[in-house]
Formats: C-alpha cells, sequence, structure tokens
C-alpha cells in the first residue's frame, strides 16, 4: 500500500519539535494498532532511520518476508507512506517509527532522506505547489462549470423547500392528534419521515426526524423533550424557508443545518495552533473525526472534521497536545467555529492549556453562542482550578475557589476518560477543556497540574486525552 494524507510540508527547513509518546500513541486508529506499534518502538526491528531538519523521518523495518518495509513520515502533515499492506492510517510502522523517534532520538541520523524517502517527500511537495498555484485557464475556464454549479445548488434548494414543506405539514399533524399519542405510531413513521426528507436531499432534517423517534422511547418526561425537539426543527424549517430575509452569516448556519454543503472561504487566519483533543464518532455508515484547536494569539478555537468511510479512520489526525504554526480558513455560519487546515509553517515547543474560564462563566458562553446558532447543541469551553466530585447523580466539576459547579454530561459518565480525570486530579483542581450544553459540560481533555522546578519555575504540565 501507499499511505498519505493531511497537511502540507513545512517549506521553513527549521527545526521542528519532538512529539511524545502520548502524542504518537493518540494517532493510533483503534488499541490493536497502539499495541502492535509500540512492540515495533525498540531499535531492533528497525535499519536506516533517519530524520531531516523539516520533520520528516524514515527508516526500514524487518516484516515476516526478506525485504523490509518502506516506512517513512512528514511530522509537519502528519503524513505516512509505507509499502506494508495494511489499510489503517497510521498503520503499525509508521506508529513504531514513531514512538522509536519519541523515545530515543540518537537513533536518528540527521540529514538527507534516504532516495526511496526522498521520492515521496519532493511528490509531496510538488503537489502543494500545485495546489497553490493558478488556475489553468483562469476565469474563462471556470465560469462555464460555476454557472452549472449554480443550477445543480438552485434545483437542490428547490428540493429542500419541498422536503421542509411537507416536513411541517408532519408537525402540525403530529400536534393535532397529542404529543402525548405520539408513541403509539411506532419508529416506522419516523423513518418513513426521515426517508422523505433523504430524497428532498436534506440530510440535516432527516438526522433530527430520526431523533424525534428515538425520544418516545427515552423514558419519564419524554413528551416535554419531544415537544422541545418539534420546536426546534419547526424553527429550523421556517429559518430555511424565509432564509433570504435572514443576516448573512444565520442563513449559513442555516443552510449548514439542513445538510447543505458548505465552503471554507473566510480569511485565513495564521496563528500558533494547540490541538486540543481528537476524537471520533459514528455517523451513520461513515465515521467523523473531530480536531478542536486554540489559537495562541488569537484566541479562537477551531473545529477540524474529516470523515472516513465505514471500518477505515479518517485521513486527518493531529498529535494531542503539539503545537502547529498554521494558517485555518473558516467555514462561514454562526460562531465559525469550524476550520479547514491550509498550510503549515511548522510545529512549535510544548506549551500548556488555553486560559480558561470560571466553572460559573461556562452557561453564559454556551448561551450567546445560541444567539448565532439556536440549534446548537454544545460549545467548546476551558475550565480552570475545577475539581471532579460526585453529585447525588453521576458527576460534575466544581470551582475550587467558588460555589458553583457544572453536570458531568451522561455520555460521559460512562467512559474511562472519567476516571482518568478523576485520578488526575486526586481532589485538587486542574484544567479541563470539553463542551458545554443542555445536557451538561462533556470533559474532552485535562492538563497535568504544573510542577514547581529548581529556581521556582512551574513546569508545563502534559495534556491527558479523556475521548
Amino acid at each position: 500500500m501507499l499511505l498519505s494524507h493531511g497537511g502540507e510540508p513545512s517549506p521553513t527547513g527549521g527545526p521542528v519539535a519532538r512529539w511524545s509518546v502520548e502524542q504518537v500513541l493518540a494517532l493510533a486508529p483503534d488499541d490493536a494498532s497502539r499495541k502492535a506499534g509500540t512492540r515495533l518502538g525498540a531499535a531492533g526491528p528497525w535499519t536506516g532511520t533517519g530524520r531531516d531538519a523539516a520533520g520528516a523521518v524514515w527508516g526500514l523495518c524487518k516484516g515476516s518476508g526478506s525485504t523490509p518495509y518502506r516506512t517513512v513520515v512528514d511530522t509537519t502533515g502528519p503524513a505516512y507512506s509505507c509499502s506494508c499492506p495494511s489499510r489503517k492510517f497510521p498503520c503499525k510502522h509508521a506508529l513504531g517509527l514513531l514512538l522509536l523517534r519519541a523515545s530515543d532520538d540518537a537513533a536518528f541520523r540527521p540529514g538527507e532522506p534516504a532516495d526511496w524517502a526522498a521520492a515521496w517527500i519532493e511528490g509531496r511537495r510538488g503537489r502543494a505547489a500545485e495546489k497553490a498555484g493558478p488556475v489553468p485557464g483562469g476565469d474563462a475556464a471556470r465560469g462555464p462549470a460555476d454557472a452549472a454549479a449554480r443550477k445543480r445548488a438552485e434545483r437542490r434548494a428547490e428540493r429542500v423547500t419541498g422536503g421542509a414543506q411537507e416536513l411541517e405539514q408532519r408537525l402540525a399533524d403530529l400536534l393535532r392528534g397529542g404529543l402525548a399519542a405520539a408513541d403509539r405510531s411506532g419508529y416506522g413513521l419516523w423513518e418513513e419521515t426521515a426517508a422523505r426528507m433523504v430524497d428532498a436531499q436534506a440530510p440535516g432534517l432527516a438526522a433530527r426526524v430520526r431523533e424525534l423517534g428515538a425520544i418516545t422511547g427515552s423514558g419519564p418526561g419524554w413528551p416535554v423533550r419531544l415537544l422541545e425537539e418539534c420546536g426546534l426543527l419547526h424553527l429550523l424549517d421556517t429559518a430555511w424557508l424565509g432564509r433570504e430575509q435572514l443576516p448573512d452569516p444565520l442563513a449559513a448556519t442555516v443552510r449548514t443545518r439542513v445538510g447543505l454543503p458548505m465552503s471554507a472561504e473566510g480569511a485565513p487566519v495564521r496563528d500558533h495552533w494547540l490541538v486540543l483533543a481528537q476524537y471520533d464518532t459514528p455517523d451513520g455508515r461513515i465515521v467523523a473525526r473531530r480536531i478542536w484547536l486554540y489559537g495562541r494569539e488569537s484566541g479562537r478555537t477551531a473545529l477540524l472534521l474529516s470523515f472516513g468511510a465505514a471500518g477505515r479512520s479518517p485521513a486527518q489526525a493531529l498529535p494531542v497536545g503539539a503545537t502547529i504554526d498554521a494558517e485555518l480558513t473558516p467555514y462561514p455560519g454562526g460562531g465559525q467555529l469550524r476550520a479547514e487546515l491550509g498550510e503549515q509553517f511548522g510545529a512549535m515547543p510544548p506549551a500548556g492549556p488555553p486560559p480558561g474560564i470560571t466553572a460559573a462563566a461556562a452557561p453564559a458562553v454556551y448561551g450567546n453562542a445560541l444567539r448565532e446558532d439556536p440549534w446548537l447543541d454544545a460549545w467548546p469551553v476551558t475550565l480552570r482550578d475545577v475539581i471532579p466530585v460526585p453529585a447525588r447523580v453521576g458527576w460534575q466539576v466544581a470551582d475550587a475557589h467558588a460555589d458553583s459547579a457544572l453536570p458531568i454530561a451522561p455520555a460521559a459518565l460512562s467512559r474511562p476518560g472519567l476516571w482518568k480525570l478523576v485520578a488526575l486530579s486526586g481532589g485538587g483542581p486542574v484544567t479541563v477543556f470539553g463542551e458545554i450544553g443542555h445536557r451538561g459540560f462533556d470533559p474532552f481533555a485535562a492538563w497535568e497540574p504544573g510542577k514547581t522546578e529548581e529556581g521556582g519555575r512551574t513546569a508545563v504540565g502534559s495534556v491527558v486525552q479523556l475521548v
């Protein structure tokens, strides 16, 4: 195989920070790859290992055959290439090579890449140059294509409008018959309605309809929750039907919520971006990967979203806790959280967590975000000086210096990350990154408390991923 994905090579040629063992293991697509990569993280199976100043590492790994596997990694992407037959990104050989680099710098000879590694690295740089170059034919070549794209968008908008109108009628029928009797119709009615929204090319509406079908079996109090979700769905329908009268950012949010594809089109923001968290969630037949970043200079939080087919990990991956010098291009819409990773200029030395806010201030941050996106389930925040403590039902994060606390979201209670957070805290205050929403606070990553070094300085604690 030839595995390759993500990012662009660093054009600076400057020194690139080494990854830690924890950062490398966070890139593994699954537990099996993590264990297999760990076994290859020693010098024994490797020969011809080397590294260059721009962030590339390479080596030959002995396998079951007579020919060793050729593995090369560009850490500025990161991107991987290996001659093994694995279809995982990264494969166990790439993980083993990075683990060896993290633990034994002397095992890598600095200098120019081997011929086979140089060909792959140069190919990546060539593709990056072509991507940055002008479009052949200029505006004249793009004109017919743009006109055809506009027609397709108009036809799709008409189908979505038809779907929204039909959905409004079904919601009216539901309310006319009474919400308390909604559980008698079973899930088939909801699935049929969702299928109609798929036919209307409105996958966002279809997903919300399916959520309605699951509410009737969610336990006591479900009619109230069903009414709340029906209200949000009605608001989305009416917003789509009246989108021409909405402000541009809110109109873009509505288009995203109904499921129309959007392109990153904002002004690029160059910053030193700290990788806060990375986790995968199933989304139907595909896997969605979310990577949260924090800009040191801009103070912005950004979300990188990528997808992988069933059974395969998404291509984009960044080591949690690393800081990269890069450009991000935001997508349109309320809050402009989602962004696209652009040119990367290298990696930076390890740094501490974002400044953070108090637990008492977090609900107001979420409330302000709802003004721009009423359908928002949660908003990213970093909480400082909080302590995880058991509550009457579940757990909560309590402010170490004030009489306030936030409940931990139900989704986090069954994850092992909760116990990592409790162990990391040890009853003392920690800094935690996660999402605050109407269900509570969902922790994604936490930082070890800083330790005092000689001279009175406080060392930066490493980040622990909780998802």
